[in-house]
């Protein structure tokens, strides 16, 4: 087994600013349908959580980039951060199974002007 750690920061307005500039198109392309509902649903506080996902699926591709063949491309929707009852978020595959992948945690913050998340994900 070996353990793999990712960590993103990104600033909100970068994510604020591609949401009011390419609207549908950008989200559709970074996030599920389950994750703009969640976001959109936090109102003022909206791009703040659209931001911590986005450094989630930056900070999941960098721990899993080993796994990742070179001719393998992984598309932002096919990793999902959803959040339990409690709320702490979890990390759900789409669409391809990744046999290497054992067990997954995140962990996501953010404040007015920055977003960040650290994963870490043992794989065999």
């Amino acid at each position: 087994m070996k353990v793999m750690c990712g960590t993103d920061i990104i600033e909100v307005a970068r994510i604020q600013e591609a949401i009011e500039t390419l609207g549908d198109k950008f989200l559709t392309k970074i996030y599920s349908p389950s994750e703009i509902e969640y976001c959109k649903s936090k109102n003022q506080m909206q791009y703040q959580h659209f931001a911590a996902r986005f450094a989630a699926k930056e900070a999941i591709f960098k721990a899993i980039s080993e796994i990742l063949k070179d001719n393998y491309e992984i598309e932002w929707t096919d990793v999902e951060i959803l959040s339990k009852e409690n709320g702490k978020p979890y990390i759900h595959f789409l669409h391809k199974q990744y046999e290497e992948i054992q067990q997954t945690d995140i962990s996501l913050s953010h404040l007015k002007e920055y977003a960040i998340a650290t994963c870490i994900i043992t794989i065999k």
